[in-house]
């Protein structure tokens, strides 16, 4: 079988985007997604994202991670799948599209920097590792201090495979507090099982995360550094939840191809 692809990436964390949409698509087993995935006999990508017809909504994005597995929500990956949209005339600049956690608003800001809402996040949580906040992913939150030096995978993967976590898994977030309103952000992610360049959700999670410690004060133009370039986020809190979560960044298409599997 023969399937047409776009690679897209959102600061280095890439992917995979197929259009599924036609009725005579074929659906990828956990193999076929893997070799997509793979970096040495196929495309190469953190993640393989279908984009699918959707009853209500302009379209549905599906996100599996590299290892195969269906996953939980990618932000990277939804900023990504509207530059894809918006590049295939599936919709206008300003979308609607459903992904695993429920509904989600993409916006084309420009040529390059996507705008994404996330869903409301009302519970925050403490354990003995750090912060606990599910984005639409789960994400823990862990405060450092020269961070450049950790090494991510090794300390990631302890605690992603630890007893506290193995069932279901967790990305595991390193953060340094820059000035202000600045962090950097080193992330390991399930299903990558690695250190990826950026992570969407983690960002969220990081600033949400700041914001809980009481290391910012202004809600809006929080800055996430991580190793692909910077990601900006917004949201508004009371005492009960955090809501109206933005993220933006730049998302970018590489290369359209064919890959035979």
């Amino acid at each position: 079988m023969e399937l047409i692809f776009d690679k897209y990436h959102g600061l280095g964390n890439d992917f995979v985007i197929i259009d599924g949409r036609s009725l005579n698509f074929q659906q990828l087993n956990q193999n076929q997604i893997k070799k997509i995935c793979n970096r040495n006999f196929g495309v190469g990508a953190d993640g393989l994202i279908l984009i699918k017809d959707h009853l209500k909504l302009d379209f549905e994005m599906i996100y599996y991670n590299s290892d195969g597995l269906l996953s939980s929500m990618c932000g990277n990956g939804a900023r990504c799948s509207v530059a894809f949209a918006y590049e295939k005339n599936i919709c206008s600049k300003k979308m609607l599209f459903m992904a695993y956690d429920g509904t989600h608003e993409g916006f084309i800001v420009s040529d390059s920097i996507i705008k994404l809402s996330f869903n409301e996040i009302s519970i925050v949580k403490e354990n003995e590792h750090g912060i606990l906040i599910n984005s639409g992913s789960p994400h823990l939150l862990i405060f450092e201090k020269n961070i450049e030096n950790l090494n991510v995978r090794e300390l990631g993967s302890s605690i992603r495979y630890s007893k506290n976590f193995l069932k279901e898994g967790v990305n595991v977030n390193f953060i340094e507090h820059i000035n202000k309103n600045s962090f950097k952000l080193r992330t390991y992610e399930r299903g990558v099982e690695n250190e990826t360049l950026s992570c969407g959700s983690g960002a969220v999670a990081a600033a949400i995360s700041a914001h809980y410690k009481g290391l910012v004060k202004n809600y809006s133009e929080i800055l996430i550094q991580t190793l692909g370039g910077s990601l900006k986020i917004d949201f508004k809190n009371d005492k009960e939840k955090y809501f109206n979560i933005y993220l933006s960044g730049k998302a970018q298409k590489v290369f359209s191809g064919i890959i035979s599997i």
